[in-house]
């Protein structure tokens, strides 16, 4: 296999990922390395994806809104992968923001009933 691709082993090693983890996004078709035998290879499209996946994770979408998304590209190409985007990054930005709210109120909350019992210990 050429030097620009990488096996299983280092692709889970590079994206600090487990093997678990990588064989379940193969499994819902979010990779589709080259397989040679028993062996799988992933090469720059791959290395990619798995880039946009974990970023995505992080971001708070789901895995399925990542598979259509990057489906998005290969049958509509960059314009409607990038308006898929943008719906998607709205509404993740607002549920982040509702979800900010409610742990300022319970940060707020807690720090009084915190402050109140310790007035009360001596």
């Amino acid at each position: 296999m050429a030097g620009d691709k990488l096996n299983f082993k280092e692709m889970c090693a590079r994206f600090d990922v487990t093997p678990r983890t990588l064989r379940y996004y193969e499994y819902i078709e979010l990779l589709a390395p080259e397989k040679d035998g028993r062996s799988r290879f992933y090469g720059p499209r791959e290395t990619a994806r798995m880039t946009l996946i974990l970023r995505g994770r992080r971001f708070g979408f789901s895995l399925e809104e990542i598979r259509q998304w990057l489906l998005l590209y290969e049958a509509q190409g960059t314009g409607a992968q990038f308006r898929a985007f943008v719906d998607l990054a709205d509404r993740q930005l607002a549920a982040l923001a509702t979800q900010r709210r409610d742990l300022d109120v319970t940060i707020s909350e807690l720090k009084a009933l915190r402050d109140e019992v310790a007035g009360n210990l001596g």
